[in-house]
């Protein structure tokens, strides 16, 4: 409520500010001094906010507040108000390398992301957009030397895979973030190239402990769709075995003698028995398809299946109504980031959704972030991309300035590592995924196991 009331206050200032097209001009600075000679505890900062004494309270507010509310409120006043930076140490300079042809409206909406956490920020910075035709070798060895010419050595680079791997042929001396691009899908060493692109894959493996067999997995005819199919089919009929899956087992008497690092170290050689005999049925939909009674009508092998949806969320919504119109009874419906949008909740009818699943890395919420973002007409809430441009602009933010970060995911190997929680869209919004109790489908080998661990004794 307090946010509102101060973007309601500060609307006639924001109507003049949609463009971040910088002049020559240094705008000018509104710095804000502390004349009161009493302090002013939370409570008088509270009553300085409520009653609209908005530069009181920042005098008030030189720096980071306890209070939760209050430092959101401050971090967005000193944004809006454009006020003069507490510190002025490391230029803050960071380059956009955009792909317009290739990525479309990605170019502009990261351009924001960026934008609008730089905006946040008590610090003076300079972000310039470097446009390229093509994602060529040719094209972007070009703009990364113009970039390196201007004096920036931080990048933002949201880039196909294609580009990703020209970046890595010209292998420059830049410190250069892909929020689109996972590490996985490329093949580098190099320190200076870091990756924010979620992993569809281990949102998979997640999902894949939900799915019973048959598992049917409806995928579109792009190269995304086709991999993940491919791996989702391996993964359910041969289940990686993890140590913190042996931990839950029957099998604990094991861990008297034996070290958790000697668990994680034979874990990959387990051998696991199936309990009951798993299928997995891969149907490829073209975007042109509306009518799955092909697929569904009278198939008795697909009756109480796991479906496992790998398309947008247009076509998603589309086969989950066809799923209940030709009577599947679903036993769940799973799917990745690509269906966590609000869009599924008003194209879908709760009949339809009721037991879906999806994964979702866009874990942390930053209140300022989302509403700087809002007034700049970009989503960082549902968006994974604009996302995860936020948290690599955050992670350059605090290379160079030597100040704590505001998102917690980490760079682990150059990737950076999110959390994934797996949720249910219900009437209104996703809430947290419960899990109903089932009886285990897959059983540890015993005398494997017990092979295993006689040899780690040796």
């Amino acid at each position: 409520m307090l946010m509102k009331k101060l973007l309601f206050l500060l609307l006639p200032v924001l109507m003049f500010a949609q463009s971040f097209i910088l002049s020559n001009i240094p705008l000018p600075k509104t710095y804000v001094q502390d004349i009161d000679p009493y302090e002013c505890n939370y409570t008088c900062k509270q009553e300085l906010l409520d009653s609209g004494m908005i530069f009181s309270f920042l005098a008030h507010s030189s720096n980071k507040l306890k209070n939760k509310e209050q430092n959101e409120a401050r971090v967005l006043l000193i944004s809006i108000l454009n006020l003069g930076a507490f510190h002025s140490s490391n230029k803050l300079n960071i380059a956009l390398l955009l792909p317009y042809k290739k990525i479309g409206k990605y170019a502009s909406s990261t351009t924001n992301a960026a934008f609008a956490y730089l905006m946040t920020k008590s610090h003076s910075f300079m972000l310039k957009s470097y446009k390229v035709n093509s994602e060529s070798v040719e094209d972007l060895e070009l703009a990364l030397s113009k970039i390196h010419e201007d004096g920036f050595e931080y990048v933002i680079a949201p880039l196909t895979e294609e580009g990703a791997k020209s970046i890595i042929e010209i292998d420059p001396a830049l410190h250069i973030y892909f929020p689109t691009i996972n590490k996985k899908d490329v093949n580098t060493s190099s320190v200076f190239l870091s990756f924010g692109a979620i992993d569809y894959t281990q949102q998979s493996d997640l999902l894949l402990k939900e799915a019973l067999s048959p598992l049917v997995v409806f995928s579109d005819k792009s190269a995304t769709g086709k991999k993940l199919a491919a791996y989702q089919k391996e993964q359910f009929l041969h289940p990686k075995v993890e140590a913190v899956d042996i931990n839950v087992s029957e099998h604990s008497s094991f861990f008297d003698i034996f070290s958790q690092d000697d668990i994680e170290e034979i874990a990959p050689k387990i051998v696991v028995k199936e309990t009951v005999e798993k299928k997995v049925i891969n149907y490829f939909v073209s975007k042109r398809t509306t009518n799955l009674e092909h697929y569904l009508q009278d198939k008795e092998e697909i009756i109480n299946a796991s479906f496992f949806i790998n398309t947008p969320i247009i076509k998603s919504a589309m086969i989950m109504s066809q799923l209940t119109l030709y009577d599947a009874n679903a036993t769940n419906v799973l799917s990745t980031q690509i269906n966590y949008d609000p869009l599924l909740l008003s194209m879908t009818q709760y009949r339809d959704r009721k037991d879906m699943i999806v994964a979702n890395s866009i874990t942390e919420q930053n209140n300022v972030l989302i509403e700087t973002n809002a007034l700049l007409g970009n989503d960082i809430v549902y968006d994974w991309i604009n996302y995860s441009t936020t948290i690599g602009v955050d992670y350059f933010y605090a290379l160079i300035t030597d100040e704590e970060r505001t998102y917690k995911a980490q760079l682990k190997d150059n990737q950076m590592i999110y959390d994934i929680e797996l949720l249910q869209p219900s009437h209104s919004k996703f809430k947290t995924y419960v899990r109903p109790f089932r009886e285990p489908i897959i059983k540890i080998d015993d005398e494997n196991l017990t092979s295993l661990l006689s040899e780690e004794t040796e």
